[in-house]
């Protein structure tokens, strides 16, 4: 139903053709002969829906199927009310009569809305006669010509607020005022025009227009939807802008009848990382699906309902039947919600005969072996909440593998943060040594590039002396805090060796400005903890052992790093030594950063050990 008349009415069609055009659309009218589609818009944060967008089609087959050509004749004709109409009625009826979850987003040209023969309470009754609530549904103002008189238009749409509906604008950035329009109605939801969305992950002026929306609509408490996401990279960069709302062919196109849930694979964008480099290890990020895996029969979309009585019989600890056809997982049948029906009075005299496709599941949680446990339990949390109950399909390279549990997911994610917990260092609760040696293993193996950060305190014990072991450990924390600050969730790892020592494995490429960063903020986050006059002076006078008197600085951050070359170093124990040497320098940098830049010779991996000698 979005109004596209620009195009259609600057480029007339010959009389001929166009007279053609007039009676199917009359034709269109008086029979209603209009058929909607609709496009999810999700959350990108959790991927749930939340809506959709209500969208209209001709009669296919003729020249008016396209919108832009059905309303471009409407226009031309002087006919956009009537459509304007019809539309509405079709979208309305359709959204109701799928029962599908959320708000409708329904389209309406501004125009309309200020046009004399525009009805009041039409749209009102359109939903009584489908039992729908007005606080389902977002009028979506399309605005496209500068003819606007705002201050009828702010009356309108505040009559529309009164009955309870929510007001959005379209296309924020493509038509004549759609600023202006944001001031002059203060709409709870704003669509950014899709060529701002359209490459932003590569186009710095894109991202900036971004960013600024975003920030005008935390003020003007709007929230923002990016509309026209086509590629993951799109969806990753508008999420990571802070950005609520998406829609666009990547989550998925408009369908006459979509789902009621995101596709996994769209879920499964949103929980993976940026980077398709090697993530952040600790025993939760490095476990994977595959752990989960139960052997379970599965049955074919045909197989007679008796036959699924007589499986569940036979494997009594069977919490769920996949359907499978030609080894791809279509579906799932809960074993409770199943024999429930079964118990039912002459269930198996109806159906028993009949093939169990009647009785699955048709949109199963399916995940592959690889997957990580963290993420599946974030596609758990962010799902429908059936799937903790019902389990999940796993397949290996898309075929069916076996079956989960929620029970089973639980268990284990329990287990790894009980580990996770052991090898924490028990005051900032940051990865410990053994954690630490993991991923730096693991980074090694990979032959993926990374710097290692090897971050001190300079002058510790100095202050512990002075100002005792409580400030000192606050002092660590603070620390901690900088470099979590200062890192990416999604690609760095950060450690605590122990006292005032902590690693840091970047495989962010700017890792050298958040190294810097860390230093330098580090002066504020402990000022407030230290006395005026050492500030004044920039240190303390203490004795040292010998009675005499010493001068010592204030307490500041060294960072010492070491870019890592795949192929140089194989041992967490080679690279460890050259990490400390780069510590070291640093302390002596006078900007407490020093970067090891020397070129090493990649080494020949140390022969593994023979288990005989």
């Amino acid at each position: 139903m979005r109004y596209q008349t620009e195009l259609a009415s600057r480029a007339p069609l010959p009389a001929a053709t166009d007279d053609a055009s007039l009676r199917i659309l009359r034709e269109i009218l008086a029979h209603e002969r209009l058929s909607a589609v609709f496009q999810p818009i999700i959350d990108l944060g959790s991927g749930a829906i939340q809506g959709f967008e209500g969208l209209i089609r001709g009669p296919s087959n003729t020249p008016l199927q396209s919108p832009l050509a059905l309303f471009g004749v409407a226009q031309r004709h002087g006919l956009n009310l009537e459509l304007e109409r019809v539309c509405r009625k079709v979208v309305i009826a359709s959204f109701a009569a799928q029962d599908l979850p959320g708000r409708l987003f329904l389209n309406v040209d501004p125009e309309c809305l200020l046009s004399p023969g525009f009805t009041r309470g039409e749209t009102l009754r359109l939903l009584e006669a489908v039992d729908l609530s007005p606080d389902r549904i977002i009028i979506e103002l399309t605005e496209h010509r500068p003819t606007l008189d705002y201050g009828v238009l702010r009356a309108a749409t505040d009559h529309y607020r009164e009955m309870g509906f929510t007001i959005a604008i379209d296309d924020l950035g493509e038509g004549f005022s759609g600023l202006r329009l944001w001031s002059e109605l203060r709409p709870a939801f704003v669509k950014v025009d899709r060529h701002f969305v359209e490459g932003v992950n590569r186009d710095p002026v894109k991202l900036k227009f971004l960013e600024s929306i975003q920030r005008i609509a935390e003020h003007a408490q709007s929230t923002v939807i990016a509309e026209g996401i086509e590629t993951e990279a799109e969806l990753l960069t508008v999420r990571e802008l802070g950005i609520a709302l998406g829609q666009g062919y990547v989550i998925a196109r408009p369908t006459a009848t979509p789902a009621a849930t995101v596709p996994p694979d769209v879920t499964r964008m949103l929980v993976k990382p940026t980077s398709s480099a090697v993530r952040p290890n600790g025993p939760l990020l490095r476990a994977t699906v595959g752990s989960l895996l139960l052997e379970a029969p599965a049955v074919s979309p045909a197989t007679p309902s008796c036959e699924v009585q007589r499986l569940f019989t036979m494997h009594r600890d069977l919490p769920a039947l996949p359907v499978v056809e030609n080894e791809i997982p279509i579906g799932l049948i809960n074993r409770y919600r199943f024999l429930e029906l079964a118990s039912q009075r002459f269930f198996f005299e109806l159906h028993g005969r009949k093939p169990c496709r009647n009785l699955m599941d048709t949109q199963p949680l399916v995940v592959d072996r690889q997957m990580s446990i963290q993420e599946l339990s974030h596609l758990v949390v962010t799902s429908d909440r059936r799937y903790l109950a019902d389990g999940f399909i796993i397949t290996e390279q898309g075929r069916y593998a076996g079956i989960g549990t929620g029970h089973d997911l639980v268990h284990r994610i329990t287990e790894l943060q009980i580990t996770a917990a052991r090898y924490a260092n028990p005051l900032t609760l940051l990865p410990g040594n053994v954690p630490i040696s993991e991923h730096t293993n693991r980074l090694l193996q990979s032959q993926i590039p990374f710097t290692i950060a090897y971050a001190d305190l300079n002058a510790f014990k100095a202050f512990n002396d002075r100002y005792g072991y409580r400030q000192g450990d606050e002092v660590i924390q603070a620390l901690a805090r900088l470099l979590g600050k200062h890192s990416n969730p999604d690609k760095d790892f950060i450690g605590h060796i122990g006292g005032d020592d902590f690693i840091v494995l970047f495989q962010s490429s700017d890792w050298e400005r958040r190294c810097h960063a860390v230093v330098a903020e580090f002066v504020q986050e402990v000022a407030p903890l230290l006395r005026a006059e050492d500030l004044a002076n920039g240190g303390y006078v203490m004795e040292d052992r010998q009675g005499r008197p010493v001068f010592h600085p204030l307490v500041s951050v060294a960072i010492g790093c070491v870019e890592v070359v795949p192929g140089v170093f194989h041992t967490e124990h080679e690279l460890a030594d050259v990490a400390a040497e780069a510590k070291r320098a640093a302390k002596r940098a006078p900007d407490g950063v020093f970067v090891n830049r020397r070129r090493y010779t990649p080494r020949t991996p140390p022969p593994e050990c023979d288990s005989e000698t």
